[in-house]
């Protein structure tokens, strides 16, 4: 009987270590464009999620660094911040939502920053 306890204890921890493995973070860095600090803010709201490690968007050199679970990919970053309506490398915002931007943030227009 104490066998068959301790057996049951070995493989119970053994299952638990299989179903906890470690996911691995990607580090990442691509071009957002926006003018201001409003646009930061909403940038990096847009990819707060529980993957996102670490998100901070530079509005000198409007890139954006981030660092994320290989349970999402990048692509799907991308299309978060286009869907709030900024540009990325590989996704465009659609002018639907980019048009509802302050007028600071209109960054296809050349808009002054403050």
């Amino acid at each position: 009987m104490k066998r068959l306890y301790a057996l049951i204890i070995v493989l119970a921890i053994a299952a638990s270590s299989l179903l906890a493995q470690e996911t691995k973070v990607v580090e990442n860095e691509f071009k957002v464009f926006g003018n201001c600090g409003m646009c930061k803010t909403r940038i990096e709201k847009a990819i707060k999620i529980k993957e996102v490690k670490y998100a901070k968007w530079n509005k000198e050199t409007k890139i954006l660094k981030v660092a994320f679970e290989s349970s999402i990919t990048a692509d799907s970053l991308h299309k978060r911040i286009a869907a709030v309506g900024y540009d990325t490398e590989l996704f465009k915002a659609p002018d639907s939502v980019y048009v509802k931007l302050p007028g600071c943030c209109l960054y296809r227009d050349n808009a002054k920053t403050h």
